[in-house]
């Protein structure tokens, strides 16, 4: 059963953890407003483990560059762990993401099912 996790009033998420893995499903804004909390909620469940982590931005609105930051600085945490961050994205995150040429590093798949599949031959 997903847990919910309280962010901020326009970021809004849940954080459902299988074996190997953690997907956090995230709605709203991933903004500077935002980026702080968003940032030490998913680094502290990182730290928790399991270290594999799918982000579920597929509802997301809108990102800025404070996001952009936070999701690098995700990634390099999920890796010093030992695991893996995907990101799964919706047109207007993937343009913003490929405007700053950082499709690759953050590992952006098409949906959940394919993010998945990624991580259970890990």
């Amino acid at each position: 059963m997903p847990e919910q996790l309280t962010l901020t009033v326009s970021l809004r998420g849940t954080r459902q953890v299988e074996s190997n893995y953690q997907i956090f499903r995230l709605t709203g804004l991933l903004d500077a407003f935002s980026e702080s909390i968003f940032r030490n909620v998913i680094g502290k469940y990182i730290d928790e483990g399991p270290a594999h982590i799918i982000l579920d931005l597929a509802k997301i609105d809108f990102v800025d560059s404070s996001g952009l930051g936070a999701l690098v600085q995700l990634v390099k945490k999920a890796q010093n762990s030992k695991g893996t961050l995907q990101v799964v994205t919706n047109p207007r995150v993937t343009q913003t993401v490929k405007l700053v040429r950082l499709e690759k590093f953050l590992s952006l798949q098409e949906s959940l099912t394919i993010a998945e599949e990624n991580i259970k031959g890990k």
